[in-house]
């Protein structure tokens, strides 16, 4: 019985939602897509199986940090048999491990270092248990101009013998669903899809033209840890060097080493650092229950990466509060960041129709590699698809800035969910005057949600004059 075994490995009683639907699959030899929320227990999906089956397990995960966090979250429960392969270990470390795989039961990597010929051959010669790929929403974020090691996944499946593959995201629209089970699952695959609703977390959107001094306010008076995000690395560096004064803070990005990450997270998980400002490399999988509010500094590119950072938030199930501050024209960075990959995919695509293939940037050798294995002309059409897809998800995200209704309904018809209950604390539409968690009691003022954003640029401009 499998509470049985839940309750010898976890000492848990009950499973929660979606975690003994994805055991039961996967043991029974299907492929499984878990769509689970933040702070759900994810990764007792692809632990407790683990135990009950003989062989390694991979774990595919996309930031060092994060295998990291997970290898030292099994050693606090006592498994010594974890082990992470990235960059950072020294390549006769490396050696080691890839020559001793029957001493490990968890192996965390990195596509990339999966998709090494070295690695995969290796692994090739053992029998895989489970094949894990976490924030498998990543696939089709990041599977085809910013990391296509991503889209080659189900050859390196192919390669270690079609081992049961299990799926895990917190956000994914059907059509990243689908993007899913076709370059990872198999036909049969199961999947399981939770709410990605998250009814204890408040929504607002507050308009602004002096947006360092609104985050001040909200940061004087709140109670508990606060994650501001920024951007860019640059960004976040500039805003944390405009708080220290005044506040406990540090900032993260993935510009900083491993040690200096690690030092920042543990700072923040153990209330050392009240504030941390960072960039989206900072959240995943990080095991900090009671953040109380989650800041957008900065305009987010996509409502699912919104999804993603304002999950954060809240995991204790206590309310919580995202606020998004926005000045007008806050989508230029992001504008500009897809006129520069535009910029980069044309001059790839002259050199490559022009057989003039040098100088390449890292990014355009590893699309070179691409060409090579889905053809130049359909990969060339999918750097350009991708291009108009991410254009597409920077309009909706301001959509939902201008959006005159409920922001809880809004999200939730984005991810194909009807919303059932309005909360107490749903958003600003409903009325929300205060933010009466992450903030002492006191009156907070939303932008007018009766006016358009067509009036309130009017508005502005004739203040200016």
């Amino acid at each position: 019985m499998l509470e049985t075994a839940l309750y010898r490995y976890f000492h848990y009683t009950k499973f929660r939602p979606g975690q003994k639907e994805a055991v039961t699959v996967l043991l029974q030899g299907q492929d499984f897509m878990a769509v689970l929320p933040t702070g759900s227990g994810k990764s007792l999906c692809y632990q407790l199986p683990a135990y009950l089956k003989d062989g390694v397990v991979l774990i595919v995960t996309p930031l060092i940090s994060l295998m990291e966090d997970q290898l030292a979250s099994l050693q606090k429960n006592g498994e010594k048999r974890g082990v992470v392969l990235n960059g950072n270990l020294k390549e006769e470390d490396k050696i080691y491990v890839l020559n001793h795989l029957n001493k490990y039961k968890f192996v965390f990597l990195s596509p990339e270092m999966l998709m090494q010929e070295k690695v995969l051959s290796r692994l090739q010669s053992h029998h895989i248990a489970l094949f894990v790929v976490d924030e498998a929403h990543c696939i089709s974020q990041w599977g085809i101009d910013f990391r296509p090691e991503y889209r080659n996944l189900k050859y390196a499946k192919q390669r270690l013998n079609n081992p049961v593959t299990l799926a895990l995201t917190a956000t994914a629209t059907a059509k990243v669903k689908e993007e899913i089970k076709s370059a990872l699952l198999d036909k049969d695959a199961v999947e399981f899809c939770d709410s990605v609703d998250r009814p204890n977390v408040s929504l607002s959107v507050l308009f602004t033209r002096a947006k360092l001094e609104e985050l001040k306010r909200l940061l004087s008076a709140a109670t508990g840890s606060v994650l501001i995000y920024c951007a860019t690395r640059k960004k976040v560096e500039e805003l944390y060097y405009q708080l220290k004064k005044d506040y406990i803070v540090g900032y993260y990005h993935g510009g900083l080493d491993s040690s200096q990450r690690r030092l920042l997270q543990q700072q923040f998980i153990q209330d050392h650092l009240q504030f941390l400002v960072c960039t989206s490399a900072f959240g995943m999988g990080v095991d900090k229950p009671d953040i109380r509010m989650v800041i957008h500094y900065d305009l987010p590119d996509s409502l699912e990466n919104y999804m993603q950072e304002i999950g954060r938030s809240g995991r204790d199930q206590k309310d919580s509060d995202a606020v998004l501050l926005y000045q007008l024209q806050d989508e230029k960075i992001h504008y500009f960041m897809q006129q520069q990959a535009q910029q980069e995919r044309e001059l790839f695509e002259f050199q490559i129709r022009h057989q003039a293939v040098k100088n390449l940037t890292e990014l355009q050798e590893k699309w070179l590699q691409q060409t090579k294995i889905f053809g130049k002309d359909a990969f060339l059409e999918k750097l350009e698809q991708n291009e108009l897809e991410k254009k597409k998800k920077l309009e909706q995200m301001l959509e939902y800035i201008y959006y005159k209704g409920c922001r809880r309904e809004f999200l939730l018809s984005y991810f194909g969910e009807n919303l059932t209950k309005v909360p107490n604390r749903c958003c600003d539409y409903h009325g929300l005057a205060k933010i009466s968690v992450g903030l002492k009691e006191k009156e907070f003022h939303f932008s007018p949600k009766k006016d358009a954003w067509q009036e309130i640029l009017l508005k502005m401009f004739k203040e200016e004059k």
